[in-house]
């Protein structure tokens, strides 16, 4: 299959014995800047799914067909990226998280979470609230019968130290240790001592969706089991930056020439593969 090298790739990381911070990456360019850079996997997250595509905050309003087709663009565009993508809820029930895993399995990606938050959130609460641990298994079971290619990474989400407490969150671990998942996708973690007792009945690889200084050393992670730590989504933060930032001097009356900040030339070309593309043109267009 074409995507069986990132795959494995990514399957690669899991097994190893380090801690690596995957690159937040949205659209096209953005995966190839990180794959330039040497980034071992790339992150494409709802929440910046959801603003790349809608211009929208995270509360669910992306549909998968949104999020399945942007993440087949970012991985046409890349050509060895691993891609980790963060698939929600699965967009439903189990039968629908088994629909969820088959469209982005052929979109081309490498590994992907189901989380058991209740979402889109409820009518009438204002925190997020947890599906039942029972329905949770389900859905996790679900998504491993879903894929085609068992290649496919599968990480069981929750981020019930945030919500539920401690005590929920070791439970929903020692459930998911047995639905046939690749991983345990943890939120909400802080403090060393929330990590140490998860990590402690994990049976699985860890993955990380939040990071304090408490818990941001990358060897005492990589020890815990922690094989894959998100920091953020700096990248697309910046460039909602820079973008407000010229459009504002242009609009001002900056001359083109005098606003700073935007990317040089080559950095440009190599984006864009510029030279590959200009062999293309010269095999087949004369």
């Amino acid at each position: 299959m074409r995507w069986s090298e990132r795959r494995a790739a990514a399957r690669a990381v899991l097994e190893g014995h380090d801690c690596v911070h995957p690159a937040s990456v949205h659209e096209p360019v953005a995966a190839r800047i990180a794959e330039d850079l040497g980034y071992e996997l790339g992150m494409f997250a709802g929440s910046t799914g959801s603003l790349a595509v809608l211009g929208a905050p995270d509360i669910i309003l992306l549909t998968l067909t949104e999020f399945a087709e942007q993440a087949r663009r970012i991985n046409r565009a890349a050509s060895r990226l691993p891609l980790v993508v963060d698939a929600d809820h699965g967009y439903g029930n189990a039968l629908n998280v088994m629909r969820t895993v088959e469209e982005l399995e052929v979109a081309g990606v490498a590994a992907l979470s189901i989380e058991d938050t209740a979402l889109p959130r409820p009518f009438g609460t204002e925190k997020p609230v947890l599906i039942p641990l029972d329905e949770g298994v389900a859905k996790m079971r679900a998504a491993v019968a879903a894929r085609d290619d068992a290649s496919l990474v599968i990480f069981a989400r929750t981020g019930a130290v945030s919500i539920t407490g401690l005590e929920d969150a070791l439970a929903r671990v020692r459930a998911y240790n047995h639905t046939g998942t690749d991983g345990i996708f943890l939120t909400g973690v802080t403090k060393r001592a929330e990590l140490d007792a998860l990590a402690a009945e994990a049976k699985l690889p860890l993955v990380l969706g939040t990071l304090s200084d408490e818990i941001s050393d990358r060897a005492y992670l990589a020890s815990r089991g922690v094989r894959i730590a998100l920091q953020g989504h700096l990248p697309f933060q910046a460039a909602i930056q820079a973008i407000h930032a010229t459009l504002k001097a242009l609009r001002e009356g900056t001359p083109p020439a005098q606003v700073g900040g935007t990317a040089p030339k080559a950095l440009r070309e190599a984006a864009m593969r510029e030279a590959d593309y200009a062999e293309l043109a010269r095999r087949f267009l004369g």
